[in-house]
């Protein structure tokens, strides 16, 4: 595929699809990173349909959104007992701003019953690229860093996806650089881990968000509106990109939520880097022993014994200017 200066290789392959699918690869709010990317590409002519690994407790909706097993399809109607409920939410802004309102949700599961979900979808909407979208960078960890961030999820979707070899593009992007030093990552790892991406040919370089585009302007929005629906549990990622967007820097705030660390909002959280998933998951030290995970909990103990099998853990390294 041919590439050029004058656009990031991530946006010529999306742009190269027709049917498109973002997900949201971590669950929560995950789903918002991809936005700006689904708003440009929709406007650009491509079918472009949203998902998101879900939080929500899925008991209490409706047994007419399931359309296969752990997979719902969230409307602005769509009831719930469930207070939070980023895909609903999402779903609602969606139809206010007049675009297609359907918002998927995967059930938080392991990788078996993901890929299954996974694949239903894709057979559904007949998708020829799967956009992995990640609030904050943990999902390019590969397994030996000391720090991991939060990488259950992730993990799970990118092993589900990295089996769905029938679909012609499988991309991953991260927003939000630097955002998961609260838990633990070091972005400097981060960093060390796209060099060797670079080096394998799956590195498809970063771009950021403009903030005066029509996509970022509409970020924002809705952004505010899913904070207004659950002010007291904000999304520290998409806050801290929407902070960065506004042009605010250091610590604008958001310590209430990450109360153990110092937030550093700053010009990188605007900035999304991709990968391929084929060299994201080759990469992975540890993929490959959560294939066959069936219920909760499997891929967090399946880590657990992997690092506790490493000899040493990579230490965080400390920017050098």
């Amino acid at each position: 595929m041919t590439t050029s200066l004058f656009q990031p290789p991530l946006l010529t392959r999306l742009l190269a699809a027709e049917r498109i699918l973002i997900a949201g690869a971590g669950g929560g709010h995950d789903v918002y990173a991809g936005l700006p990317l689904a708003l440009a590409l929709r406007a650009a002519g491509r079918e472009v349909h949203l998902a998101n690994l879900a939080f929500t407790h899925h008991y209490g909706l409706d047994a007419a959104v399931w359309e296969a097993p752990q997979l719902a399809r969230i409307t602005p109607d769509t009831r719930s007992a469930e207070s939070k409920f980023p895909e609903r939410e999402l779903a609602r802004w969606l139809r206010e701003h007049q675009q297609p309102d359907t918002v998927w949700a995967f059930a938080s599961t392991e990788v078996k019953p993901l890929r299954a979900a996974y694949r239903n979808l894709v057979r559904r909407l007949d998708v020829d690229a799967i956009l992995l979208v990640d609030g904050g960078t943990d999902i390019l960890l590969r397994g030996d860093e000391a720090g991991l961030g939060t990488p259950e999820e992730d993990m799970a979707s990118l092993a589900a996806v990295a089996g769905l070899r029938s679909v012609p593009t499988r991309l991953v992007a991260c927003l939000g650089f630097g955002v998961d030093a609260h838990h633990g990552v070091s972005h400097a790892l981060v960093l060390e881990n796209l060099a060797a991406l670079q080096r394998d040919g799956g590195y498809l370089g970063a771009f950021s968000l403009p903030a005066d585009t029509p996509e970022a302007v509409l970020y924002l929005d809705a952004v505010a509106r899913a904070r207004a629906a659950e002010p007291e549990r904000p999304s520290i990622v998409q806050g801290s990109v929407s902070a960065a967007l506004r042009g605010e820097f250091g610590d604008v705030g958001l310590a209430e939520r990450v109360p153990s660390s110092e937030p550093f909002v700053n010009p990188l959280m605007t900035m999304y880097f991709g990968v391929t998933v084929e060299a994201l998951a080759a990469r992975n030290l540890y993929l490959d022993r959560l294939e066959g995970t069936t219920q909760t909990r499997q891929i967090a103990s399946a880590i657990a014994d992997f690092r506790e099998e490493l000899p040493r853990l990579r230490p965080a390294r400390a920017f050098p200017h």
